[in-house]
C-alpha cells in the first residue's frame, strides 16, 4: 500500500481545486490548498508538504514564481512539484520545467494518470531522502575518520620529529600526497657527538604507508641515543619490519652515520634514488642503491654493509625519495634524474643548491604524484651544534658509588658485538656522569675503535689519506674483522667516591703489540689530517689521559661533584 502523502494544491479555480482536493483524499493522502502562489508558499512554509500539485498561471503570484521560491525553501530535500496547466506550447512547458517543475498535468484531469505520477514523484522524492541519509552518514564517517586521522598524525608527528632536524646543518623539503607522509625524515644526535640521518619511503600512501613508521622511528631513536652503530641499528629496524609488515610492504631507505670528529660520513641505500656527496671542489659522487629496502630479507640474509666516505667543513650530503623524480607536469613528463643533474651541473654556488632544486620543482610545475622528500646534511664544525642533554627516565644513583669491574671482549664477540651500548648504560646509572654523558660516549668509543682497528687488527690509519685510501682501510677493516679469531680487548672501569661527588677510571688494553707512546706524545695536534687524531681528542675530552706509565693499555679519568 502506497505511503499517505501531505500534498499541497495551488489551484486559483475552486471547481478545479475541490475536484483534485476529492480524486488526492480518495487515493488516501493528506490535502492542503491554496488559491494562489502566494498562499502556496506560505502555506508550504508553514506545514512542508511532501509534494505540490502547482497551476501555472494563478492571480497574485504565478506558479512559477511559486515554483522557485519552493525549491529554494525546500534546500536539499527534493519536493516534487507537478504543475497543472492548459498550456499546449513547447515554450510555455518549458518554462514549468526551468521554474523548478518535474512534472506537469494537463488539463482536464484523469484520476489514473494523476495517481501514477503522485506515486512516480513519491518514488523519486523516497530515493533522494536515501541518498541525503547517506550522503550525511559518509559525512559523519569522513569527519570520524578525519578526526582520528589528526589526533594519529598528531602523536605520528610528535614520535618521528622527535630528533634534531631543525639543526642548522639539515634543511629538508616534505610534501606529503595525503594526510599522513609515506615518506619519513628522521635524525638524532649520537652520544659520541655524530648524527644518524634517515630517509625512508614506504610503499603506498597515507596511514597504511605510516603504519610502519612508529617502530621504525622507535628503533631508531632508541637504539641511536644508546650509541649503537649504524649497521646494528640497520639490522634491528629490517627485522623489526620483516616481523611486523604484511608481505609486498617494506621501507625503501638511505641511512647516514655522519662523524664531525672523524670527518667521515657512512651510507647504505637500499632501493632510494641515488643520493649524491657534494665537496666543496665541485665533486660529485653518487650514493648509489646497493641494498633491498628495509623488510624484505630475513635477518640472517639482510647486508649491513655500508660506504665510508671523507668529509670536510662545508661538504653536503643530499638525499631525495623517488617522489622528486616522479614529479608530472601537465603535460605528462616526469622531472627525472636528468633534469635533476641540470640542476646540480647549473649551480655555482653550494649554499644556494637547495633552493635551486626546490624552484625547479616548482617551475616544471609537476602534478604531485607521490610524496616528495629532499634533504640536505652539511658538515660542520661540531661547536655550532646545539645538542640537547640526554634524556633518562629514572633519577638514577645520586649517592657516592665505590665499585670496580672489569670486562674482556674476545674474538667471536669482537665480530658480533658493539659493547659500546652495554658500557655506557652502565656507567650513566651514575647520576653525576650524566652530564658528561656525550664526552664519556665519544671517548670510549675512540679507544674501543683504536684497540678493536690498530690492535687487534693491526690496521694502519694513515691509509685515510684520501677517499680511495678510506674505501681500503674499511675494506681491510671488513675482511680482517670477519677472519678474526683470537685477540681481545679490555675494558677495567673503576669508580671512587670524592667527597660527594665521585672520580672514574676507565683503562682499555687490547691483544695488539701497543704503539710508541713517547713518539706520538710528542706528535703536533694537527686537526687538519684525516688519520691520527682519535687519541687527540680523548685528551680533549677527558680529564686526565695517559698512557705507558707502567700498566698496558690507556688510561682515562672522569670526576664530578653534586651540582655540576
Amino acid at each position: 500500500m502506497p505511503e499517505r502523502l501531505s500534498i499541497l494544491i495551488a489551484e486559483d479555480n475552486a471547481a478545479d481545486r475541490m475536484l483534485l482536493s476529492t480524486i488526492v483524499s480518495r487515493q488516501g493522502h493528506r490535502v492542503m490548498t491554496a488559491s494562489n502562489g502566494l498562499e502556496a508558499v506560505a502555506l508550504f512554509e508553514q506545514e512542508r508538504p511532501q509534494l505540490v500539485l502547482m497551476d501555472a498561471l494563478m492571480p497574485v503570484m504565478d506558479g512559477f514564481e511559486a515554483a522557485r521560491r519552493i525549491k529554494q525553501a525546500a534546500g536539499d530535500a527534493l519536493v516534487p512539484i507537478i504543475f497543472l496547466t492548459s498550456l499546449t506550447e513547447g515554450e510555455a512547458l518549458v518554462r514549468c520545467l526551468e521554474a523548478g517543475g518535474d512534472d506537469f498535468l494537463a488539463k482536464p484531469y484523469n484520476r489514473v494518470i494523476l495517481e501514477a505520477k503522485i506515486n512516480a514523484m513519491d518514488r523519486l522524492r523516497r530515493l533522494q531522502d536515501t541518498v541525503l541519509q547517506q550522503r550525511d552518514l559518509i559525512a559523519m564517517h569522513n569527519e570520524h575518520l578525519l578526526n582520528e586521522q589528526r589526533v594519529a598524525k598528531a602523536v605520528f608527528d610528535k614520535v618521528t620529529h622527535s630528533g634534531c632536524l631543525d639543526a642548522p646543518n639539515i634543511r629538508y623539503l616534505q610534501s606529503p600526497y595525503a594526510v599522513f607522509n609515506g615518506d619519513l625524515l628522521l635524525a638524532a644526535f649520537k652520544p659520541s657527538g655524530g648524527m644518524h640521518v634517515l630517509l625512508g619511503d614506504f610503499t603506498g600512501h597515507g596511514l597504511p604507508a605510516a603504519i610502519g613508521a612508529m617502530p621504525l622511528a622507535e628503533v631508531f631513536y632508541g637504539m641511536t641515543a644508546k650509541g649503537y652503530s649504524l649497521a646494528e641499528v640497520l639490522r634491528e629496524i629490517n627485522a623489526k619490519l620483516k616481523h611486523i609488515l604484511p608481505v609486498g610492504v617494506f621501507c625503501c631507505a638511505t641511512v647516514l652515520n655522519i662523524s664531525f670528529q672523524r670527518q667521515v660520513v657512512e651510507v647504505w641505500n637500499g632501493g632510494l634514488p641515488d643520493g649524491y656527496l657534494l665537496h666543496g671542489n665541485g665533486e660529485r659522487i653518487p650514493l648509489v642503491s646497493r641494498h633491498l629496502p628495509l623488510g624484505v630479507l630475513e635477518p640472517g640474509a639482510f647486508n649491513d654493509k655500508y660506504e665510508v666516505y671523507p668529509l670536510a667543513l662545508g661538504d653536503r650530503v643530499f638525499l631525495l625519495s623517488d617522489g622528486v623524480l616522479e614529479a608530472c607536469n601537465k603535460q605528462g613528463e616526469l622531472f627525472g634524474e636528468g633534469r635533476l643533474l641540470e640542476v646540480f651541473s647549473a649551480n655555482r654556488q653550494q649554499a644556494a643548491l637547495f633552493s635551486e632544486i626546490q624552484q625547479a620543482l616548482a617551475h616544471f610545475s609537476g602534478e604531485q604524484q607521490d610524496d616528495v622528500s629532499l634533504v640536505e646534511v652539511s658538515l660542520v664544525d661540531q661547536a655550532a651544534l646545539s645538542r640537547p642533554p640526554l634524556a633518562f627516565a629514572d633519577n638514577g644513583q645520586s649517592h657516592s658509588l665505590d665499585w670496580s669491574a672489569s670486562f674482556e671482549f674476545r674474538g667471536e664477540t669482537l665480530r658480533h658485538f658493539n659493547p659500546l651500548p652495554f658500557l655506557l648504560q652502565l656507567l650513566l646509572e651514575v647520576q653525576g656522569l650524566r652530564p658528561q654523558g656525550g664526552a664519556l660516549f665519544s671517548v670510549l668509543a675512540e679507544l674501543y675503535s683504536n684497540a678493536l682497528e690498530h690492535g687487534v687488527l693491526g690496521l694502519d690509519s694513515t691509509l685515510k689519506a684520501n677517499a680511495e685510501g678510506f674505501a681500503e682501510y674499511y675494506r681491510q677493516r671488513s675482511v680482517r674483522l670477519a677472519a678474526l679469531v683470537d685477540g681481545y680487548v679490555r675494558f677495567h672501569l673503576q669508580l671512587i667516591p670524592e667527597g660527594a661527588g665521585g672520580r672514574l677510571i676507565v683503562r682499555v688494553e687490547d691483544s695488539g703489540s701497543g704503539f710508541n707512546a713517547p713518539l706520538l706524545s710528542a706528535q703536533p695536534r694537527d686537526t687538519q689530517r684525516l688519520s691520527g687524531r682519535g687519541l687527540a681528542l680523548v685528551r680533549q675530552l677527558s680529564e686526565r689521559c695517559s698512557w705507558g706509565d707502567g700498566e698496558p693499555g690507556v688510561r682515562v679519568e672522569f670526576s664530578w661533584v653534586p651540582g655540576a
